[in-house]
């Protein structure tokens, strides 16, 4: 089975050891996502902006694995609180709508840097 990998572009990918995406043959997993820049949060304060963004990133790194946001069968949504869920619906619903994965939505509580409140992974499976 042929491995590919997407390496994580900040410290925590060092530290921690792991990758922004693996694709084993036709399943692409890719990591919890979240909406940050290289000074920290990107749209703090904003549940819904911060997932506009994750959603666009796993895009991106899915193309770079040759698939697209159309292959995915499941997101795991962690929340800082669950009072954001609307907004993080609204947004996870304007680009899944139509495709409809599996998805669980939990509030995990602290994320890895306080200003996150949303993080988000996925898995994709491509057709044979």
């Amino acid at each position: 089975m042929t491995r590919a990998k997407i390496p994580v572009n900040n410290s925590w990918g060092e530290a921690i050891g792991y990758s922004r995406a693996i694709r084993a043959g036709n399943i692409i997993i890719v990591s919890g996502t979240t909406a940050t820049g290289p000074d920290g949060s990107l749209h703090p304060g904003d549940a819904e902006g911060q997932t506009i963004e994750i959603l666009d990133r796993i895009g991106a790194v899915l193309r770079e694995l040759d698939a697209s946001i159309d292959d995915v069968v499941e997101t795991r949504i962690f929340l800082r609180n669950m009072s954001d869920w609307e907004a993080v619906g609204k947004a996870h619903g304007a680009v899944f709508g139509k495709i409809r994965p599996s998805t669980t939505m939990v509030q995990a509580g602290a994320l890895i840097d306080d200003s996150l409140l949303v993080e988000i992974a996925a898995t994709a499976i491509l057709a044979d």
